[in-house]
């Protein structure tokens, strides 16, 4: 075998691994349900993933480390294989019902019941639903979450918990693996900054910080009044910034002033970066307003409110001032914090035009890099803004002018702020080409005005699928087109892992064994 396919081999076997341990894990849920139904199809899709993962893991045990290219090819194809492979439980629980066998004593259950779950005896919405969980994106292939087997609700629930943190990220704990390698891997899935010098140290860290915040946002939305399943579901997608609900209506279901309110610092604090709530956790509270990206957070979260309520109150959307803040703000930090839960139902339907397209901008932007979130990213976002107004400041100043430039409290070199600059545009041209491309399926695809989808609607659902966010416009459905499906699914993928690793693996995949040259 070729000797970067070994590499790139044994990290998606141990990655396999790791997914195969999730869905063991996960035989507990029906086991303390009495879904006895639900087992064989959750017990099967875990000894099929671990086979596989275990053959791959053997066949390329002496490979070398990764390098950087190494890295983004694994990331790329391993975010792809692990939802490849997390589908397996939708599918397998999908046909048991079905099929029906008198020894497993599946319960009758109502008709929309039978029917959300037979979407999923067709793969590509079941790898839909794994892909749109993995990547925190929360568009979902049914219709009816809380009809769902509750082993469905706890699957969803769990993967979209574990990809908001990154499969690569629990990959590199449960194995705790030192070295290079382990660098690599962890920086090729859109993180940078390190909490210790260790890498091993700092991924365990990040866990030991999400559950503490986990279990923190369970217990806040129980007190708030959600029943304690529901609060263990949605303070899971909610913190991982997910989204999916077990609710046939998302957050709206419960109807709920308290509930809405408890999760909107949920999906905040999964809106920061792991390292600035590593040392808040250590007493700076400082870095509240001292870092960059968290101010901007708070700031943009606060703007973006500001501008949706008005719009909402004066175009009547809601009758009062309150009404249009409550689902103003709840809406808005959903979008931005790249969460997608909804209290407003499907908004193409109710809301204006300028209300949806801002939701949109909250989606393409995001928060902050090295938290749960999609989007470009809010310290992107800032370079571009900040660079931009550099460069154009810059020419009323004589080429003597010793101008800095700062970025996050650095001051930067002419080289430096040309390389912060030049990557930050790539990203956001790369982000714009692939939404422009997602909306031209749709486009075509789609039937479009008069009693079709407005435009608005297309540019919302794509933007929501690319920046893993999971509001929906009322496009994504069991019923949408396969290639839609397909686009989606792409959409999402290259969306997590911020374009890059995908567009490397596909040139390696191209040139086969010519990949370095």
């Amino acid at each position: 075998m070729v000797a970067w396919l070994r590499t790139i081999g044994r990290d998606l076997g141990r990655m396999l691994q790791a997914l195969s341990a999730m869905l063991f894990l996960s035989l507990i849920v029906p086991t303390v349900w009495r879904e006895y139904y639900a087992i064989p199809g959750l017990l099967l899709s875990g000894l099929i993933t671990f086979g596989v993962g275990s053959g791959l893991a053997k066949l390329c045990r002496d490979a070398a480390e990764p390098g950087k290219l190494h890295g983004m090819m694994i990331a790329a194809s391993g975010w792809f294989l692990v939802a490849l492979f997390g589908a397996l439980p939708f599918y397998f629980i999908a046909w048991t019902v079905a099929l029906d066998p008198g020894f497993l004593a599946v319960p009758q259950m109502r008709p929309e019941g039978y029917e959300t779950l037979a979407a999923f005896r067709r793969p590509i919405n079941g790898i839909f639903e794994s892909m749109s969980g993995f990547t925190g994106t929360g568009l979902t292939m049914t219709n009816r979450e809380d009809l769902l087997p509750r082993t469905l609700q706890w699957w969803r629930s769990f993967i979209e918990w574990v990809g908001g943190v990154g499969v690569i990220v629990l990959t590199t704990a449960i194995l705790a693996r030192p070295g290079s390698g382990s660098l690599t891997l962890y920086e090729s899935e859109a993180r940078s900054e390190k909490i210790h010098p260790s890498i091993v140290s700092t991924v365990q860290t990040i866990w030991w910080i999400f559950l503490l915040f986990t279990f923190l946002s369970i217990l806040l939305l129980w007190f708030a009044g959600m029943p304690m399943w529901g609060a263990i579901n949605h303070a899971m997608t909610g913190l991982a910034t997910g989204g999916f609900s077990i609710t046939d209506s998302s957050i709206g279901t419960y109807d709920s002033v308290a509930i809405d309110f408890a999760l909107i610092p949920v999906m905040i604090l999964g809106s920061i970066a792991f390292p600035i709530h590593y040392l808040i956790l250590r007493g700076e509270l400082k870095n509240l307003y001292t870092d960059l990206q968290t101010r901007w957070v708070f700031g943009f979260f606060g703007a973006g409110t500001i501008a949706l309520t008005g719009m909402l109150f004066f175009n009547q959307t809601y009758e009062s001032y309150f009404q249009a803040f409550r689902y103003g703000v709840f809406q808005f930090v959903s979008a931005a914090s790249c969460t997608g839960f909804q209290t407003a139902g499907a908004l193409g339907n109710a809301w204006s035009a300028e209300a949806q397209l801002v939701v949109s901008f909250g989606m393409v932007v995001g928060a902050a890099a090295g938290s749960t979130v999609g989007g470009i990213k809010l310290i992107r976002f800032a370079t571009l803004t900040k660079g931009t107004w550099y460069r154009i400041t810059n020419v009323f100043y004589p080429d003597s002018a010793l101008r800095p430039f700062e970025l996050d409290g650095r001051v930067l070199t002419d080289a430096e702020t040309a390389r912060e600059f030049e990557e930050a545009a790539i990203i956001a041209f790369l982000w714009v080409v692939f939404l422009v491309l997602g909306m031209f399926v749709l486009l075509v695809t789609l039937p479009v005005g008069g009693d079709g989808y407005s435009l608005q609607n297309v540019v919302f659902e794509v933007a929501s699928a690319q920046g893993n966010v999971g509001l929906s416009s009322g496009i994504t459905g069991a019923a949408m087109p396969f290639v839609i499906k397909v686009t989606f699914v792409f959409n999402m993928w290259i969306g997590r892992l911020e374009i890059i690793p995908v567009l490397v693996l596909l040139r390696g995949l191209f040139r086969g064994t010519e990949v370095y040259r």
